[in-house]
C-alpha cells in the first residue's frame, strides 16, 4: 500500500468522571476534557492537531463519561473541522491499551495502516505528521513522542532510554524510584495494527496464568475477580516495558513545550502555552487593541466574540475570556481564565486565577495568587456561581461553587 493510499485513524483517550478528581472544583460542572484552554475545549487541541495528519479518516474519543456529555461537542467539532469524530463509551475502565483493544473492530473498520493514540490531558504542539514520517522510516510497530525534562521531575513520568543513533526504545519504566533517564513519555503514540496482537498476547498470557493458578479451592473462588483483570491492559507497563529492546518500538523527540494537565493550576499554564502557539497556527484568534476604541491588549489574549470588554480595561498577557463575559471599566486582567457569563466589574483586578462560570467580581475587588502552577494554592480558583462582593480581596484560595464572599480571604479553601 503506497503512502497516498494509506488510511490513518486517531484515538484520543478522555478518561472518565472518576479520573478528574484533582481537577475539582472545575470538573464538578463540566467533563475535564471539555474545560476550555485558550478559549477551546481541552480535547479540541489534540483533535485539531489530528486534522493535519495525512489521509486521516476518523477520530475516536474513548472514555467512560456518559455519551450525552459529549454529544453536542462531537457534533459541532465534526462540522467545524469537516472530519468524522465519534465518542465511544467504555462499559468499564480497560486501561490505556485495553480501551484501544476493546474497540478494535470499529477502529479497524476502514482497514487503517496506522493508528494514533493520544491522551487528552496532554498539552503540547502535537507534531503528528512528523511523527508519522519518522515512524514509517523506522519500520517498527510503534513510535512514542518523547521529551527531555529536568532530572528532578523525570521520576513523575514514564522514563525511557533510546538508542542515540537509531532512536529504538531500549528500556522503559513507569515512574521509577531511582533516576533512569531525563527522557520521558509524552503520552502520544503512532502504531501499526500489530499493536492489537501485542495487546491480545498480554491478555491471553494472563488468562493462561490465571488458569494455571486455579489449583486450590480458595483460588477457584477468586477466579471471577481475576477474569475481570485479564482485559485490563496498561500501555506503559504491559506493552512498552516488555517490548523495549526488541526492535519494535522507537522514539520521536519533540523540542517544543509539553505539560500534563492534572490540576487547575497547570491548566492555566497550558492555556498560556496554547495562546502563544496561536501566534504561529491561528493568529486570527488572538485579540489586539491599544485602548483607543477597544481595550488595551498586552501579549497573547483570546476574547470570545460574544464577550463585552470595556475600552478602558487592560487585558493580558495570558488571558482567555469566554462567551458572554462582561469586563467593566478600568478592570485589569492578567494570567487568568475567565469562563462563560462571568462579570468583572469596575476597577476589579484578576491575576493568576480561574474564574468559574456565572461568577461575579465586585468593584475594586482583587482576585489573585502568586502563580506557582504546581502549588495547591498557587492559582486562585473560583467555582461556578461565586460572588465576590465589592472591595473584597481573595488571595491564593479555592472557592467551591455558589459561595458569596463578603470578607477578604487568603490561603483558604472555602467549602
Amino acid at each position: 500500500m503506497s503512502s497516498s493510499d494509506e488510511r490513518v485513524v486517531a484515538v484520543i483517550m478522555v478518561g472518565g468522571p472518576t479520573k478528574g478528581t484533582r481537577f475539582r472544583p472545575l470538573s464538578l460542572d463540566i467533563p475535564k476534557p471539555l474545560f476550555p484552554l485558550a478559549g477551546q475545549p481541552m480535547v479540541h487541541h489534540p483533535i485539531s492537531a489530528c486534522k493535519k495528519i495525512p489521509n486521516l479518516t476518523q477520530i475516536y474519543l474513548v472514555g467512560f463519561y456518559e455519551e450525552r456529555e459529549f454529544a453536542l461537542y462531537v457534533s459541532s467539532i465534526s462540522n467545524e473541522l469537516k472530519v468524522s469524530v465519534r465518542y465511544l463509551r467504555e462499559d468499564k475502565p480497560h486501561g490505556s491499551a485495553g480501551g484501544l483493544f476493546y474497540f478494535r473492530d470499529l477502529i479497524m473498520e476502514d482497514n487503517p495502516s496506522h493508528i494514533f493514540l493520544l491522551n487528552c490531558d496532554v498539552c503540547c504542539s502535537f507534531p503528528l505528521p512528523e511523527m508519522l514520517a519518522a515512524h514509517r522510516a523506522y519500520g517498527g510497530m510503534g513510535t512514542i513522542l518523547v521529551i527531555k525534562v529536568s532530572a528532578e521531575s523525570a521520576s513523575q513520568f514514564g522514563e525511557l532510554v533510546a538508542d542515540p543513533d537509531t532512536n529504538e526504545l531500549l528500556h522503559y519504566t513507569e515512574k521509577p524510584e531511582t533516576f533512569v533517564s531525563d527522557q520521558i513519555n509524552c503520552g502520544v503514540y503512532v502504531f501499526t495494527p500489530e499493536i492489537f496482537t501485542a495487546i491480545q498476547d498480554v491478555s491471553s498470557q494472563r488468562k493462561e496464568r490465571a488458569n494455571l493458578r486455579r489449583i486450590s479451592s480458595f483460588e477457584a473462588l477468586q477466579s471471577p475477580t481475576r477474569s475481570l483483570l485479564t482485559d485490563y491492559v496498561r500501555l506503559d507497563q504491559d506493552i512498552l516495558s516488555p517490548l523495549a529492546g526488541k526492535k519494535q518500538l522507537y522514539t520521536y523527540e519533540t523540542m517544543d513545550f509539553w505539560e500534563q494537565i492534572k490540576t487547575p493550576g497547570i491548566s492555566l499554564k497550558c492555556s498560556g502555552l496554547y495562546l502563544a502557539q496561536f501566534q504561529f497556527t491561528s493568529p486570527h484568534l488572538l485579540a489586539a487593541g491599544d485602548g483607543s476604541k477597544s481595550a488595551t491588549i498586552e501579549g497573547d489574549v483570546y476574547i470570545h466574540p460574544s464577550a463585552k470588554v470595556h475600552p478602558t480595561a487592560k487585558i493580558g498577557p495570558n488571558v482567555s475570556i469566554s462567551a458572554n463575559a462582561r469586563i467593566g471599566p478600568g478592570a485589569r486582567l492578567k494570567k487568568c481564565i475567565i469562563l462563560d457569563n462571568v462579570e468583572v466589574m469596575e476597577n476589579a483586578v484578576v491575576i493568576n486565577s480561574i474564574v468559574g462560570w456565572k461568577s461575579s467580581i465586585g468593584r475594586w475587588s482583587r482576585v489573585q495568587a502568586e502563580g506557582d502552577y504546581n502549588a495547591k494554592l498557587g492559582v486562585t480558583i473560583l467555582g461556578e456561581g461565586v460572588t465576590v462582593e465589592d472591595e473584597v480581596v481573595v488571595i491564593s484560595s479555592i472557592v467551591l461553587p455558589y459561595k458569596t464572599l463578603d470578607v477578604s480571604v487568603q490561603d483558604e479553601i472555602i467549602l
